[in-house]
């Protein structure tokens, strides 16, 4: 390399003006230099450079990492000034009319892609004519719909904040001082109503049959083109009102104790309608498209496909975060529909929630808007619904919530009892374990994992206060002690709910893909042990409600028809039963294939089996869930497993012998009632598999068996091929 290359300075002069201290020098030529000779991986450094500081070392010229290569300008002011963002936008009307639903168009396709978690400063306020409120009140369309963009956003931070969902994605709801609340952005929807009659009265007036079109004639037309008049006011309006109705969504739905939620899913249809309507517009915008149109068809950001004015993804980059900014790819115009079709939809289930006061029937409802894999915006409002004041709803004080969910009469729902420092902290964690539902699965899984611990040790701390008030052998049969009959029946219930968090960590792994099929074994066996549990507690539970209840009521039941309806197993048992045999008939499965064929043995460089048994549950070992479980325990299950075994009993018939039987009990429950048939499904497919197996010998070298997840996202389909 020329190393008097490197050292000659710069003859052009710097765009940043040097001070008494400092010279400004173009480095390019000494990069230029310096790229010629390097090859891969060589690096430019002094001799006390090390690994640490490469680690936090800024690399020039990469957009990822250098925040003023794709700087076009150093301030909004002089974007502004280069005329970026011009107002009026062109002293054509029709191409102002098109420019301006260009950048409402951009302006949903940027929203979009903030609420995926990208960064509002690189996203929405791209948009210089946000980032100037005082420059667009000339425009009363632009000005109107620049308000209610921002108080949207407001409205959205407000509400992801509240809920403290952001940990997901910090830059969420980091505002870096960009103007959210310009003046008078409370008045935005009559600003926006007002424009919104003005372009209605204009699209009724070109509408109109020409005999009655004179005493129309005052009213200004919204652009030059008669033939095009309809079809700009329609695209307009189904923009605006669509803006109108999502504005009203967000502040219905944040109403406390749920007052507005009806009102909001008239406001979500409505949305849902324009949505529509914005949709089928493209056609005549892209017809009429003004100058030349955006390349690649599939992502454009406009309906239009021309590029909107107004917008540079760099004006904020150097305010966006104390870290470099994130490269960031748009959504394009049709993905942020979808986006916002799905937020909608979603919304529109939280609305639909009838409030139940039970705990039981809460948690089936938000584990199964889970798995419509909810986005964020969706998740924090049916936080902020579920909790608000320390209350379910605003409304249910937690204390009541307990006492319904461990079936105890609502006479108890007022005793002194709630005020014991224990129960409090029990209703605290109720709280937490809510909030933590509504997060993303894999902040979910982690933190369910955690707060096991603190379930363990209420309980503890309830048992303990139990005995010493009541005594060891304490018999609340009678009914006489009410506190007494309250703590073990609460006793009960939070020892079947921690199994059911337990439980739901287990299926959450599934979901999240962080099983190898060479750890299925060890799942689902630990996974069968819980549930095994998880049926005795809620049991339990049933048990010692209905002999309360009977007791109470003194009434013999002694007919043949009264005995056989107690001896019936609940519906909720014969579900997890179910799913017993399944996980049960999964473990002896892949376990005799391990035995017998040495198939699903995947030892790693890494770790061995031992050491991945306890990443997988170590939190559930720290709890003690499930007691004396541990890994020599599982090897011990397992080590004899063999397809002889399963020949004899095949578990994957009595799942779908005791999936039928059950059906009846969920007739009222239809999400439940087809996850149930989902089961059956795969308990079919794996016994005839297993059957196949058997017939034609487990050692035919020819045949291939594998997991899949064809029906269920947890419990696998075996797959039977011959090579």
């Amino acid at each position: 390399m020329d190393r008097h290359a490197l050292h000659q300075p710069s003859s052009s002069s710097s765009s940043i003006p040097a001070t008494a201290n400092t010279v400004w020098t173009d480095a390019s030529p000494l990069l230029e230099v310096a790229c010629k000779d390097l090859r891969d991986g060589e690096l430019i450094h002094v001799d006390n450079f090390n690994l640490y500081a490469a680690m936090s070392a800024l690399e020039i010229m990469d957009p990822k990492m250098d925040s003023g290569i794709v700087n076009r300008y150093c301030s909004v002011d002089e974007a502004i000034e280069d005329g970026v963002a011009p107002v009026p936008i062109s002293t054509d009307k029709t191409t102002d009319v098109q420019c301006m639903i260009d950048i409402m168009d951009h302006l949903l396709t940027c929203e979009a892609t903030w609420h995926k978690g990208h960064s509002l400063a690189q996203t929405v306020f791209s948009c210089a004519y946000l980032l100037r409120p005082e420059r667009t009140s000339s425009h009363a369309l632009l000005h109107s719909y620049c308000k209610v963009i921002r108080a949207t956003c407001k409205a959205v931070i407000t509400v992801v904040s509240d809920a403290r969902t952001h940990e997901e994605e910090d830059l969420f709801t980091m505002a870096y001082g960009l103007p959210l609340s310009g003046d008078g952005d409370e008045k935005c929807l009559s600003l926006l109503n007002a424009v919104e009659e003005n372009i209605s009265r204009q699209l009724r007036a070109c509408k109109a049959p020409s005999s009655k079109r004179k005493p129309l004639e005052d009213i200004e037309p919204l652009q030059t083109n008669f033939d095009l008049e309809e079809g700009y006011c329609k695209a307009l309006l189904c923009r605006l009102r669509f803006r109108k109705h999502f504005f009203h969504v967000l502040t219905c739905m944040r109403r406390p104790q749920g007052r507005g939620l009806e009102l909001a899913r008239k406001h979500i249809a409505s949305c849902i309608s324009e949505l529509g309507v914005i949709l089928k517009s493209a056609e005549f915008l892209m017809s009429n498209a003004h100058g030349t149109c955006e390349d690649a068809t599939e992502d454009r950001t406009t309906a239009s496909g021309h590029q909107a004015i107004g917008f540079d993804a760099s004006l904020n980059s150097r305010i966006s975060a104390p870290t470099p900014p994130r490269s960031i790819k748009i959504l394009s115009w049709k993905k942020a529909i979808e986006y916002f079709e799905k937020l909608l939809h979603d919304l529109d289930i939280i609305c639909s929630y009838p409030l139940d006061p039970s705990l039981e029937v809460l948690l089936r409802f938000v584990a199964q808007f889970q798995k419509a894999q909810p986005d964020l915006v969706a998740r924090a409002h049916l936080q902020l619904l579920l909790v608000q004041d320390g209350k379910l709803y605003g409304k249910c004080p937690m204390f009541s919530l307990i006492i319904r969910a461990a079936r105890l009469p609502e006479v108890f729902l007022h005793h002194d009892i709630q005020k014991n420092e224990y129960v409090v902290q029990l209703g605290q964690l109720v709280i937490n374990m809510l909030k933590i539902l509504c997060t993303n699965a894999a902040w979910q899984r982690r933190k369910l994992g955690k707060i096991l611990q603190d379930w363990r040790v209420i309980y503890v701390q309830i048992e303990l206060a139990f005995r010493k008030d009541f005594g060891e052998g304490s018999s609340i049969s009678n009914g006489d002690n009410a506190s007494a009959r309250i703590l073990k029946h609460i006793l009960i219930w939070v020892d079947e709910q921690t199994y059911w968090i337990s439980h739901r960590f287990l299926i959450l792994g599934f979901e999240l893909e962080l099983y190898s099929p060479s750890e299925y074994c060890m799942v689902y066996w630990y996974l069968y042990v819980v549930l095994i549990r998880l049926a005795e507690k809620t049991h339990l539970k049933m048990t010692v409600s209905d002999g309360s209840a009977k007791q109470k009521g003194k009434k013999r039941k002694d007919s043949p028809k009264e005995l056989a309806r107690d001896a019936k197993i609940p519906p909720a048992i014969s579900f997890l039963q179910c799913q017993i045999c399944l996980a049960e008939g999964l473990t002896v499965l892949l376990a005799a294939l391990r035995n017998e064929l040495m198939v699903l043995q995947s030892p790693s460089p890494f770790n061995s089996e031992h050491e991945r048994f306890i990443q997988h549950f170590e939190l559930l070992q720290k709890a003690c869930i499930p007691d004396n479980i541990s890994y020599p325990s599982f090897k011990e299950s397992t080590s004899y497993a063999r397809f002889s075994t399963l020949a004899m009993y095949n578990y994957f018939k009595d799942a779908q012998k005791i999936a039928k039987e059950a059906r009846s009990g969920f007739s009222n429950d239809p999400d439940r009632l087809a996850e149930l048939r989902v089961l059956e499904q795969v308990a079919e497919h794996n016994s005839i598999a297993l059957n196949v197996i058997c017939g034609v010998g487990a050692l035919d070298p020819s045949l291939k068996v594998s997991f899949e997840f064809i029906h269920h996202p947890c419990f696998a389909t075996v797959v039977v091929k011959r090579s």
